[in-house]
């Protein structure tokens, strides 16, 4: 479908604007509400979402494909073998092709660049639904949740436990648009990007010590110590990581109205506790669902 305007992408946090991702958030509890209520808001009929998979997914998949579903449009799912481009189709050939029949791409894989040039070439919205550096969308729901449950995250501290990975850096990105401080604690060699950090200034530090960096934070936030693509370093990420589990010792440094979030799917045992994913301060159940109410707020910014 040809395109007059440059489309709007998101492939990372820093795509938006500050307002932008705010009224995002603010329309995502909109969206959250009307759906519980019952009614029906179906603004993208006959609109398409097309789904490039590398990476096979639970939340991102069923949160887009419900989504969209239930603002009235499709979505088409596609992996390496369903498309042209696992046979060695250049990016920019497919994002050509691609583009001129659907609304909107979302898109995850492993490099940032992938989705950079698919965006480069394309005539609609792109939005990254993971790569190995980032995974934007997931932070529209982890700001989401916090707001719904603790309101207004500007000037709180947040806490990262774990590896200096793709959602590291969102969270980094996060600090910078959403305007809090964030304390990263990680073993050495296992840090974020220097870049991305150096970008937000003040506003992040590395802390080796988790329980000294969780002293006084609103949020504490994990993930697996091995991520997709990681698997055959599992044996010395668990030897590295052994000190930076998140459990009940951390919670209790932490604010006591702190509230504990993890994208999921968690390992119990390891980079958290089984007693603290079920305590009534973990929130990652509503995290993961307001995953679908955050992305439909996406979908109406970016093809409305």
């Amino acid at each position: 479908m040809t395109n007059s305007k440059q489309p709007q992408h998101f492939l990372s946090l820093l795509d938006l604007s500050p307002t932008q991702l705010r009224g995002l958030i603010k329309r995502a509890t909109e969206l959250k509400a009307m759906l519980k209520n019952g009614e029906i808001y179906d603004p993208l009929v006959h609109k398409t979402l097309g789904m490039i998979f590398d990476k096979s997914s639970t939340r991102t998949r069923i949160s887009f494909e419900v989504g969209i579903t239930q603002l009235g449009g499709h979505p088409v799912f596609l992996t390496p073998k369903d498309t042209q481009l696992g046979r060695g189709e250049p990016i920019e050939d497919s994002a050509r092709v691609m583009t001129r029949m659907v609304d909107c791409i979302v898109i995850r894989t492993f490099e940032q660049a992938t989705v950079e040039r698919f965006a480069a070439y394309s005539q609609v919205p792109v939005i990254n639904g993971l790569t190995d550096l980032y995974h934007p969308c997931q932070l529209l729901a982890d700001m989401q949740t916090y707001a719904e449950h603790r309101g207004d995250i500007q000037g709180k501290t947040v806490l990262w436990v774990g590896d200096g990975n793709n959602m590291c850096h969102s969270y980094i990105n996060a600090a910078r648009q959403f305007d809090f401080k964030l304390r990263i604690a990680c073993p050495e060699g296992y840090d974020p990007d220097a870049t991305i950090l150096a970008d937000a200034g003040d506003r992040c530090e590395i802390i080796r010590d988790p329980m000294a960096a969780a002293e006084g934070s609103d949020l504490v936030v994990t993930d697996v110590w091995a991520s997709m693509g990681q698997e055959e370093e599992q044996n010395a990420r668990i030897k590295a990581f052994s000190g930076y589990q998140v459990n009940d010792e951390v919670m209790q440094q932490a604010d006591q109205d702190a509230i504990f979030m993890h994208c999921l799917p968690a390992h119990r045992g390891e980079e958290v506790s089984a007693s603290l994913i079920d305590r009534e301060d973990s929130v990652v159940w509503d995290e993961a669902e307001n995953r679908m109410h955050s992305q439909k707020a996406l979908l109406e910014l970016l093809m409305m």
